[in-house]
């Protein structure tokens, strides 16, 4: 959200972040209290490049993050959306400010553009490079919002190919589709949004889709972020992210790391929150543990899909479920991998089929989808395609091996050891960000 003051970009409060940071953040204040946690930054896509205007506002932004505080209004707000957070926690979160010297920032110019860079020229394009490092129980809470933040600015300089025109309208026509098609949904887009007033359109826009169609067989089940949830009154979503299995796997050993995630999750959450992310590792890594103990088929309400092939999915699901025993008609499946209107009415057709009830949470196709002005609006102005991941926890570096099996994330040794522990084919195909 842009500040005024020195063209600053913040976040509207403390609040605007994702649900899952804060749950995030209770457990390892719980189980991992003091461990060291480094974050690094990826930008995927190679051919666009930022610049030394965006990134000296970006520098200048998140200098300024630690004016955030949580207000009573928001705590008050918290206790009661979110009974599991408990009053210690939020005695914690009440005093949390954000550390601007946890960030390590950097602008490496392109070979073509170093003599511009060095007269200062605010247009010399190059890349970025964002690293926090501290505490995890503090350093978890910069992701999303320095995310949202770079995005927004690179959109207010770099790149203002675009403007909001038909915005508000596009998603209201998403949300109605959707609906009508009985796909229950919630709004995921923060970390990729355009802009704060994007999503604030998008928010309107299919909660007044969801109003115009009151008996539709669906819903718009809520938004992850939290400050949205609170300024309209809908429900917070979200459970868990990679970080969680990828932590516990660094520090408690990787052979049965999800099945001790699950379990150091269930400490903190006994009856709630209880989706699980199944890809960290791969999924097929994920059931190895999961079958082990039908505990947590029977527990554990459902299955979020984030990455490989989303209509193979659910017919696995289905597949391990039958084999343990469970009745997977009560079991619900989360789908939320670069998630269009298109792809969500297939997955709801195949999970009406199987018989496995389903929700979606909807991200960067709602906040981020917006036409070059130039053309004739034919082209599409392109979103960061951009991650923070936990890179290291008390020194010991982290992997992600999603089911996206030759493209994965860590330290390239530790991934081939991670790899061979579950059994997955280390090729020369793979592609390693670290």
């Amino acid at each position: 959200m842009e500040n005024g003051q020195d063209d600053l970009v913040l976040p509207a409060s403390l609040l605007d972040t994702d649900l899952y940071k804060f749950t995030m953040q209770q457990a390892v204040l719980q189980h991992f209290p003091g461990v060291e946690g480094t974050y690094k930054f990826t930008h995927r896509d190679k051919d666009v490049f930022f610049t030394r205007e965006c990134f000296r506002r970006f520098q200048r932004s998140a200098a300024q993050f630690d004016r955030l505080r949580l207000t009573k209004d928001e705590r008050s707000w918290l206790a009661k959306a979110c009974p599991y957070l408990k009053s210690s926690y939020l005695d914690f979160l009440s005093a949390y400010r954000f550390n601007p010297a946890q960030l390590r920032l950097g602008f490496d110019p392109l070979l073509e553009d170093v003599e511009k860079d060095a007269n200062g020229d605010g247009s010399a394009r190059g890349n970025i490079s964002i690293e926090t490092v501290g505490p995890w129980q503090e350093t978890i809470l910069w992701e999303v919002p320095l995310m949202a933040c770079l995005s927004e600015i690179y959109f207010k300089t770099a790149d203002k190919n675009w403007n909001y025109d038909g915005q508000e309208e596009q998603a209201y026509e998403k949300a109605k589709t959707l609906l009508m098609a009985g796909c229950t949904f919630s709004e995921f887009g923060t970390r990729r949004r355009r802009s704060y007033r994007t999503q604030d359109m998008i928010m309107t826009a299919i909660l007044r889709a969801q109003n115009d169609l009151r008996n539709a067989p669906a819903k718009v089940a809520g938004t992850s972020n939290m400050h949205f949830a609170m300024k309209y009154s809908v429900a917070p979503m979200g459970t868990i992210a990679h970080e969680w299995f990828m932590g516990v796997g660094a520090l408690k050993g990787y052979e049965h790391a999800n099945g001790t995630a699950l379990k150091l999750w269930e400490e903190v959450y006994q009856n709630v929150l209880l989706i699980a992310l199944t890809d960290t590792f791969s999924t097929e890594a994920f059931y190895k543990d999961f079958v082990q103990d039908l505990h947590f088929a029977q527990h554990w309400i459902g299955l979020r899909q984030d990455s490989g092939d989303p209509f193979a999915y659910a017919p696995r699901a289905k597949q391990i479920y039958e084999q343990l025993g469970v009745d997977y008609t009560t079991k619900t499946i989360i789908f939320s991998d670069a998630l269009t209107v298109g792809k969500a009415l297939k997955l709801k057709k195949q999970c009406d089929e199987l018989g496995l009830k389903c929700s979606f949470g909807i991200g960067t196709s709602l906040s981020n989808d917006f036409k070059k002005m130039t053309g004739g609006g034919a082209e599409n102005s392109r979103a960061l395609n951009m991650v923070i991941k936990l890179s290291s926890v008390d020194g010991k570096p982290t992997v992600k091996i999603s089911d996206e099996l030759t493209k994965n994330t860590g330290e390239a040794e530790t991934v081939r050891a991670v790899k061979q522990i579950f059994g997955i084919p280390v090729t020369d195909q793979d592609e390693v960000v670290y």
